[in-house]
């Protein structure tokens, strides 16, 4: 079903964005890692994964000395409330609604819709082993407060001051994706002019033993849509995007960088782990979101795929996109992020959102990292080594999730905006 609920149009814009990954912290050092095509997944030390079949994940280097955060209590965030807070002050400094270093007016009555999995869970985690005596330290409240996958989301409404609607969309691996369609249900229905949408998560020894207990986790970094791919790789870090009405960032005298015009979400209701085989549920989801924006399947210049590297997933999001994409007689460009940052759960959909957006105001799809051949039963037209031009036409954003959720996001360039710098 389409997430905007077929009401009357109002026009939305994204005029900021902001990211923190693998690569470091910010929007350019992103752009840089997942143009270049490397990748930055590697040996991590978040936590002890000595006892784990894998050792590599996405991890987010310290913070450098001169990040621009003023937030008093930030030493007691936990990490994913810092990946948050950071990626909000970037895509609000990129939108000009930081007046002087502190939050504009006008964030007084914004929402903010955001997406999570595991929010302080590796601070729980801590707090657990070390009532247990198996870790140094005593285990202090503050290690608990942040636990609820909520708290990134309160940090950025307290850092902020964003006193309008916040809510928390926790719907696996496509929940950043889902806040951003609620984001864009809320503005377009008149509930609010400005919006802050995005997710943060971030390592912990639960999601990380999980998923190597599934087996769903490759030895080396993860290698979506290839012929070798043998699972996923774990990553932390968040993503924040300014969305607003068209009338309100014109208003201001905000550019935009794109348009966000259409948001689809379905559910397979099938299996708990494994998508349709099929890719159905993605395929609608991705149908709803095109019809939701108004386009054709002809008019779609590029894809960032939800691509986790493991064989189920990448062979069902390829029939899903051949499904519906296939019958433009074109090859539709493909990317995956996960490869050069991994998969940040909750959060994948804002980061890949992020991506797509700078993707799009850049006129550059930017390659999928991993060695080795492209799997032809995927059916996909894989980008790969370095960028290609995009296209004309909208890109489109999905993501699969556990569960069977799935949703898609379309985004469309701004007319007479200029390049994102």
């Amino acid at each position: 079903m389409s997430l905007s609920g077929g009401r009357p149009r109002t026009r939305v814009v994204v005029t900021g964005l902001g990211v923190v990954s693998a690569w470091g912290w910010g929007r350019e050092p992103f752009w840089a890692g997942i143009s270049g095509g490397g990748s930055a997944i590697g040996p991590f030390s978040r936590f002890d994964h000595a006892g784990h079949r894998t050792h590599v994940a996405g991890e987010v280097p310290p913070p450098p000395a001169d990040l621009p955060v003023s937030v008093r209590d930030w030493p007691r965030l936990s990490w994913a409330d810092r990946f948050a807070v950071a990626a909000a002050r970037e895509a609000l400094a990129d939108a000009g609604l930081l007046d002087d270093g502190g939050p504009a007016p006008a964030l007084a009555g914004a929402a903010l819709f955001f997406a999570s999995s595991t929010g302080g869970m590796l601070e729980g985690e801590e707090f657990y082993w070390r009532l247990r005596g198996a870790a140094p330290g005593r285990p202090a409240l503050r290690l608990i407060a942040t636990e609820p996958v909520s708290s990134p989301a309160e940090a950025v409404a307290r850092a902020f001051g964003v006193a309008g609607p916040v809510e928390t969309v926790s719907s696996a691996c496509a929940s950043g994706t889902i806040a951003l369609g609620r984001a864009l249900d809320a503005l377009r229905c008149g509930e609010v002019d400005l919006a802050l949408a995005g997710g943060a998560d971030s390592l912990c020894r639960t999601t990380y033993g999980g998923f190597n207990s599934l087996r769903s986790v490759d030895e080396e970094p993860c290698r979506p849509f290839l012929r070798e791919r043998a699972g996923l790789s774990i990553g932390e870090g968040g993503a924040v995007l300014v969305v607003e009405t068209a009338g309100h960032a014109a208003a201001r005298g905000a550019r935009a960088l794109v348009e966000l015009t259409g948001a689809g979400s379905t559910s397979d209701a099938g299996h708990m782990t494994a998508p349709h085989p099929e890719g159905e549920g993605a395929a609608r989801a991705l149908a709803a979101a095109l019809a939701d924006a108004g386009v054709g399947p002809g008019e779609v210049a590029f894809v960032n795929a939800h691509g986790t590297g493991t064989p189920l997933n990448d062979l069902a999001e390829g029939r899903a996109l051949a499904a519906v994409l296939g019958n433009g007689g074109r090859p539709v460009p493909v990317t995956s992020t996960k490869g050069a940052v991994g998969h940040l759960l909750g959060s994948a959909g804002a980061v890949e959102a992020a991506a797509t957006v700078l993707s799009l105001a850049r006129g550059a799809v930017p390659p999928t990292a991993g060695r080795g051949e492209v799997d032809p039963e995927t059916g996909v037209d894989l980008v790969r080594e370095r960028p290609r031009a995009a296209g004309p036409g909208v890109a489109v954003s999905l993501n699969l999730a556990f569960g069977g959720c799935n949703a898609a996001l379309v985004f469309a360039p701004a007319a007479g905006a200029p390049a994102a710098g």
